[in-house]
């Protein structure tokens, strides 16, 4: 039986939604030979500012261009709100059960989440216990995966916690879209996103307790497949873009080595994962990290955004129970609906997993960027017994969901326009207040059918507009 769709653009009878009107005249009327033209111009521009990803395991570890669509994914200010509210509590009651876990636990002691899968969660880090952060934020900076299903419902797919990417192509292609057609923007009330950078660096600045702190972003180094974001945000930001090796700890206090002496250093946006942080404490062999500087941020004297730690909240293990952190901690029901999810370390779980895989999608707990998944669908017979074999071995490390019918967006693609699937992931910043950009990340599967959106995976980006009424 053919699968049913959301389309983002047209309802169920063909008509075009109305947030998607103006737009929607605008291409009916503008040649395709011209989208064609300004999407070649896209991609030069895109080339020549650098915006590229690289992609490891391939051949040469090569640079390649992230693919943007000039088709916007639209979406009504009146959905958007309730997607705001939803992130916002969501990402809430993630930060209090972070703070819960490293001090009184009362969620693991309460029987709703099982200790053992926090405490023996390689996420968890113990030099986190009994340490108090200001306002207690574990993350600062989160982002939200949201899809939607046949039915128009928008679900939470996963929380991205430790070191969330993908906002500086949400900012580039809106640069890119408001350049190559600016008729489109003076028709319609567009959201504006552009004042991300500001909110970023208030937020950084706001959780440190000193009056004017100084930010840093810290990066691995140029080599990493993320470092344009890393530079675009320092230089978005006004404030110094540093590895490792340019910091140094002295007193348990950071500096910054600088070439009229040290600076001291008092908040760092760390886009380096716990493991290669700092070699005393972690990895020893890690080249990237600051000797000395967990000692330096349990003394209190500079603060790590996001905090060490936080992966145990964004484990794909840990996900199932969001919507009772929600209860337990805030006392209301989840805006915003998880997917449905089995978790093969519960025996009768894995059961039902075992025996309908060539239904679900399987994902590692501690995976990340469309790796180490199963989509049953889509895999060969060969594919699901090698996986099945997996879960076997060790079913703690795997949980499955039900192939969703992610929503479609019209793309431009080789044959022309086509819709292809979609995800959207907006930009959360806790600070004094917890805050997002009207907009996010819409991320697209280019290859017909596929359901995998990631760019490690071959897919693109799409601005995504908030259209107010």
């Amino acid at each position: 039986m053919a699968r049913s769709f959301f389309d983002e653009m047209n309802d169920a009878n063909g008509d075009c939604r109305a947030h998607y009107q103006d737009f929607s005249r605008w291409l009916a009327n503008t040649p395709p030979e011209l989208l064609a033209q300004r999407r070649r111009e896209a991609d030069l521009l895109f080339h020549r500012a650098g915006i590229t990803f690289t992609l490891y395991g391939d051949e040469q570890d090569t640079e390649r261009l992230i693919p943007f669509d000039i088709i916007p994914r639209s979406i009504p200010a009146s959905e958007w709100s309730v997607i705001e509210r939803g992130c916002i509590q969501r990402v809430n009651a993630l930060n209090m059960f972070l703070a819960d876990i490293y001090h009184d636990q009362r969620i693991i002691k309460a029987g709703i989440i099982p200790a053992d899968q926090v405490l023996g969660n390689e996420g968890y880090q113990k030099a986190m216990v009994g340490l108090d952060l200001h306002r207690d934020i574990y993350s600062h900076i989160s982002g939200v995966d949201l899809v939607r299903d046949g039915d128009g419902t928008y679900y939470v797919l996963e929380d991205n916690l430790r070191t969330p990417s993908g906002v500086s192509y949400m900012l580039e292609d809106r640069k890119m879209m408001m350049r190559l057609f600016p008729e489109v923007f003076a028709k319609q009330r567009i959201a504006p996103v552009d004042h991300y950078p500001n909110l970023l660096l208030k937020t950084l600045k706001s959780s440190s307790r000193l009056d004017n702190p100084n930010v840093v972003v810290l990066t691995p180094g140029r080599f990493n497949s993320a470092f344009f974001e890393h530079a675009f945000l320092a230089r978005e930001m006004g404030v110094e873009l540093v590895e490792g090796a340019d910091l140094f700890v002295h007193d348990l206090k950071v500096f910054m080595r600088t070439t009229d002496g040290p600076k001291a250093v008092d908040v760092i946006y760390r886009r380096i994962d716990d493991a290669f942080l700092d070699p005393q404490a972690f990895n020893p062999d890690s080249m990237l990290g600051v000797p000395g500087l967990v000692a330096a941020y349990c003394a209190g004297n500079v603060v790590l955004a996001n905090a060490i730690g936080t992966g145990v909240a964004d484990d794909k293990s840990i996900y199932p129970y969001v919507p009772e952190m929600i209860r337990f901690y805030l006392d209301e029901e989840p805006i915003l609906q998880n997917v449905p999810t089995f978790q093969c370390r519960k025996p009768d779980e894995l059961s039902h997993v075992l025996a309908h895989l060539p239904e679900l999608v399987v994902k590692e707990t501690q995976g990340s960027g469309g790796y180490g998944m199963l989509v049953g669908p889509a895999s060969t017979a060969a594919e699901i017994e090698d996986f099945r074999q997996r879960i076997k071995a060790r079913p703690h490390a795997y949980i499955a969901q039900p192939t969703l019918s992610l929503s479609t967006c019209p793309t431009f693609v080789e044959n022309g326009i086509a819709p292809r699937h979609i995800d959207l992931r907006p930009f959360v910043l806790s600070g004094k207040e917890t805050r997002l950009v009207p907009g996010g990340l819409t991320r697209v599967a280019l290859r017909e059918g596929s359901l995998i959106v990631n760019s490690s995976q071959g897919g693109g980006t799409k601005d995504t507009w908030v259209v107010e009424g």
